[in-house]
Formats: structure tokens, sequence, C-alpha cells
């Protein structure tokens, strides 16, 4: 087969690239649904709320559904190597042993039984990143290094924040991460300078900086709006349920469920509708993640796995700053307190603008792909 000459792969990469900026992922973004909606809008279902029905089963019990519930726990690193098409609707030893360490780690009583207060947790919007990951739990209630029953290795931990098992950070030294946004999506400035606070919000506290960027595949991290499986592993559930995930350094990707109806800006917490979420809180959370935190038992904390829906939290608690402190050190005019500094934009290679745009660097790349597959 003959080599492409060089005009061949420039065209071929501007073809690639233009159909890829073209697939659009539209996500439910609204800048204030209380202003969209009766205030007797009716109360939508979440994606687990078929959970509730369980209450007061216990070890013994067999109850339609219980494969569906141990599918969860599976998830978040409850029930280790045991395939879900495997699950049974009975309520056995693997079950009692996962809800144990589920309430320990969110500070319920640990009595292996489904009760409200369990099951009120259960269903709650939450992160996608699994709670104990490999065999180690990411969470830690105030009560020392903890690691699930099946566990090998051990989680460095100090007070009730976490870090990810191996301690995965950015390379000691960096100073500054670029962030870009899925030209898919289409965002809006306001959009995006919802992500620039809550970057800022780590940025204040720390020794890094973070800068947006218009190349999406030469960014430090990639984030992005997506529905359903959409290829690492980890599918959206719509509304609810996993609401976004994020992976640990140095891998950079930031994923958030297009289905959720993603509050913007105005006040969350009067939206009549009940599905609403508020989209800060839940990028400081998964940029936590993005920069090595694990989850925090610590309800106050961002870090904490779940959030309400209609519930704003941005603000960090002294559990996330100690945590992020202790794997990147302390901004130095950092004075205690966490009001957010003002975001910075590239204004060098169109940081600014709205919609699809594509680097010489992101050409250069799928021409070298297309080069060395043929």
């Amino acid at each position: 087969m003959n080599k492409p000459q060089p005009h061949q792969l420039i065209i071929f990469a501007f073809l690639l690239s233009f159909s890829l900026a073209n697939v659009v992922v539209s996500a439910r973004l609204f800048p204030n649904v209380s202003s969209w909606l009766p205030a007797h809008a009716p109360s939508l279902g979440g994606a687990w709320d078929a959970f509730r029905n369980f209450t007061g089963c216990h070890r013994g019990d067999n109850y339609d559904g219980l494969a569906n519930l141990k599918s969860y726990f599976q998830r978040f690193g409850y029930i280790p190597h045991a395939p879900p098409s495997n699950f049974s609707d009975e309520f056995d030893d693997a079950l009692e042993s996962a809800i144990k360490t589920y309430q320990k780690n969110f500070n319920l009583n640990v009595t292996g039984v489904l009760d409200d207060a369990t099951l009120r947790q259960i269903v709650l919007p939450r992160c996608g990143v699994a709670d104990i990951v490999n065999g180690t739990t990411t969470m830690n209630a105030g009560k020392g290094n903890e690691t699930a029953p099946f566990s090998k290795p051990r989680f460095h931990s100090v007070a009730h924040y976490s870090v990810f098992p191996g301690m995965p950070r950015w390379p000691v030294g960096t100073q500054e991460l670029t962030y870009a946004f899925n030209p898919g999506n289409g965002l809006s400035d306001t959009v995006k300078g919802v992500f620039a606070a809550a970057f800022a919000r780590w940025a204040e506290v720390t020794s890094l900086t973070f800068r947006e960027t218009s190349s999406y595949l030469g960014a430090d991290i990639r984030i992005g709006f997506f529905s359903g499986d959409h290829g690492d592993g980890e599918p959206f559930d719509g509304s609810l349920g996993t609401l976004a995930h994020a992976f640990s350094p140095t891998n950079g990707r930031f994923h958030l469920d297009a289905d959720e109806d993603w509050v913007v800006s105005g006040d969350v917490t009067r939206s009549a509708l009940s599905t609403a979420v508020d989209l800060e809180s839940v990028a400081v959370h998964e940029i936590g993640h993005l920069l090595g935190l694990g989850h925090s038992s610590m309800e106050e904390a961002v870090m904490f796995p779940t959030i309400s829906s209609r519930k704003k939290k941005v603000v960090l608690s002294q559990d996330d700053i100690t945590g992020i402190q202790y794997l990147y050190g302390s901004n130095p005019n950092y004075n205690g307190s966490t009001a957010t500094s003002a975001p910075e934009r590239d204004s060098s290679d169109g940081g600014s603008r709205v919609g699809p745009s594509w680097s010489v660097f992101t050409l250069l790349t799928f021409s070298y792909l297309y080069f060395t597959l043929l």
C-alpha cells in the first residue's frame, strides 16, 4: 500500500476533526429553573427510588429487586469480583457485609439492616467514583485507617479526607494545569464560567493554578457532558443517580451526565424542579478527584459522595483544604478564608470562545494517528 502524501494527511485530519466537532451532545442546562416551572411542579423520581421498598430487609430475606441493590453496591466498590448477572435476590452474607461497610463510611448505625436512614442515604444522587477502589475504602469515618473486609492494601488518611490508593497526584513541580471543554457540547461562556469558579476554589488554597485552553486534546483536564454509555466503562443513568465522575491524576477526564437538570446560576434551593442539580457544586467535587482526593466521610465536605437535588455546596471545608494541601502544599497567599478569586482564562488561543475550536496540535495528532495506523 502506498504511503499517504502530507497533503492527504492534512485533508484527512481536517475532515476527521470537523466531523468530531459536529458530534453534538446537548446537556440540559438551565440558567435558573425556579423561573421555568410553577411552584406546584410534580416531583420526579430518582434512579434508585425503588430501593426505598427494601426498608427493614435483613439477612435471610428474599426480596424481588435485591439483585439491583447488589449491583449498586458493586458499582461503588462494596461487593467485589461478582458479575451483576450472577446476583440473586437473596439477602446474603455479602450484602450484609456491604451494608455494614456502607453504614460505617456514611456515619450511620452499623446494623447490616436496610433501615430508613440507610436507604435515605443510598437513594441520594451521588458521584460516580467508587467509595472503595481496588478493595481499599477511600472514605474515613474518623476512626483511624480502615479497610473493607476483603481489602488488602491500606489507604492514607488524615482526619476525614482520603486520597486514592497509591496516592496519585500531578507531578511534583506542577504549577499550572490546563483544562478544555468537549467541542461537541458547544457550551456558553456562562457555563464555562461556572467551571472556572470551581477551579478557582481549589487554586485559592493550593500551589496550583488552572487555565482554560481551546486545545481539547492537548489539555491536562478534559471536561464533557455525555449520556448513557459513553465508552469509559462507567455509563450514566439519566436523571439523578450518578451525576458525574472524574478520574484520578494524571488521567484528566471529567464527565458529567448530560441528562441531569443542571442549574447554571440562580438559587438552586428555590427551584420548583425536584431534579435540579447545582452545576458548580458537582464541579467542585469532581475537581477534587482530578487532583487526587478520594471521598470524605464528613458530610460538610465537598468531597462527601452524595448531594441532594436542589442543594448548593461549593465552599471547601477545612477537611477538603487539609487534604488538598497534603498533596500540593498551600497557596502562599491563602489567609484561611475561602472567598473565590477571579478565574484565569487563556486569551492567547481563544480560550473564551464558544463552540468547537481545534488547534494545530489536534490536526497534527490526528495526522500522526492516521499515518501510524496505515
